[in-house]
């Protein structure tokens, strides 16, 4: 018997976590919301992970086990989503607990916003090793609430965890899908429904339990290090912000900003921002770097600002602000 049409497809992709694949597939079969069928496309597991597969689709016929040779997480995705029935597409990893809310807050909130493409949540992580630079990551998902705070902060990390994802199937087709350009799948496929002018939405609950692992893929994995990740941001950063523009800016000088002016590569930076006094009048990778009161009159430039040290983006913005700079018209903070 051919199981109903499902409202939400949730696509899991798995390689070799036969220790916490029926813990995770478990917090799917808990949920609230009831109509869904489950896509989980073993990518070639050299563990137990297709036996525990196996006995779970055995107790629920609204799984379904798809077996491929080992490609990638972006093939498994690929796959997985090919196979969706339902008109919304919600991701889950293999490692992660989904509270029991989570499927039905997403589903009410893309049914109350028909709008909204790619809706998250927040999240709570847990397991070993949770540094402090995860607890901030954490502190800053869990600080966006809104399609505002999310284009904001769009070009410092990806800002909707990816195992959070809650996708409206037709808005996914219309982006493209997940596409492999050596870099996130995740953020990627959030940059191009940007590009596509599609609205983002939050459940402000922690309703994924994320866990961290020294051998989680998003740690060891080169297309998820930092150097991948500037990659991504210059190549939509020439597609939006910067797209069509004679000249635009950096600031930021310091550690972060000189690996910005080390990489840019067909665009350049006019000069660069800093407001250190040794450092004004020299030049930084081939880059003159001027005063903040040096810069050109807002909507004659764009500045693209490469800053980390505490505190300084809202420094920064009580600089600009007042001369009439608004920020993603004016200014963009980055990386």
């Amino acid at each position: 018997m051919t199981p109903p049409e499902p409202e939400i497809s949730v696509v899991m992709p798995c390689f070799n976590a036969a220790e916490t694949l029926e813990a995770a597939i478990e917090s799917i079969r808990n949920q609230t919301f009831r109509e869904w069928e489950f896509i989980l496309v073993d990518d070639g597991s050299r563990d137990a992970s297709p036996g525990v597969a196996e006995a779970m689709a055995a107790k629920d016929r609204r799984l379904r086990l798809v077996r491929q040779p080992h490609g990638g997480i972006v093939r498994a995705l690929q796959t997985g989503c090919a196979l969706a029935r339902a008109p919304f597409i919600a991701r889950m990893d293999a490692d992660d607990l989904a509270l029991p809310e989570r499927l039905a807050r997403q589903y009410a909130h893309m049914q109350a916003h028909p709008d909204t493409a790619l809706c998250g949540t927040h999240v709570s992580m847990f397991g070993t090793r949770i540094g402090e630079g995860r607890a901030r990551y954490e502190d800053w998902i869990n600080g966006l609430r809104s399609h505002d705070d999310i284009v904001r902060e769009l070009f410092i990390e990806c800002p909707v965890p990816h195992p959070a994802f809650f996708l409206r199937r037709e808005a996914f087709e219309r982006a493209g899908g997940y596409e492999d350009h050596g870099w996130a799948e995740d953020y990627d496929l959030c940059m191009r429904l940007f590009l596509d002018g599609a609205r983002f939405g939050v459940v402000p609950e922690p309703l994924l339990r994320w866990r961290e692992s020294p051998g989680r893929l998003s740690m060891t994995a080169e297309r998820y290090s930092l150097s991948r990740f500037r990659a991504l941001k210059r190549f939509y950063l020439e597609r939006s912000y910067l797209r069509g523009r004679n000249r635009f800016h950096q600031w930021g000088a310091g550690e972060v900003g000189k690996v910005w002016l080390r990489e840019w590569e067909t665009l350049q930076p006019e000069a660069v921002v800093d407001i250190h006094p040794r450092k004004i009048g020299r030049t930084i990778h081939g880059v003159p770097v001027i005063a903040p009161d040096d810069l050109p009159e807002p909507q004659t430039t764009f500045i693209v600002i490469a800053v980390g040290a505490p505190g300084a983006r809202e420094e920064i913005r009580t600089r600009l602000k007042p001369r009439g700079y608004a920020e993603l018209r004016d200014f963009l903070f980055v990386a």
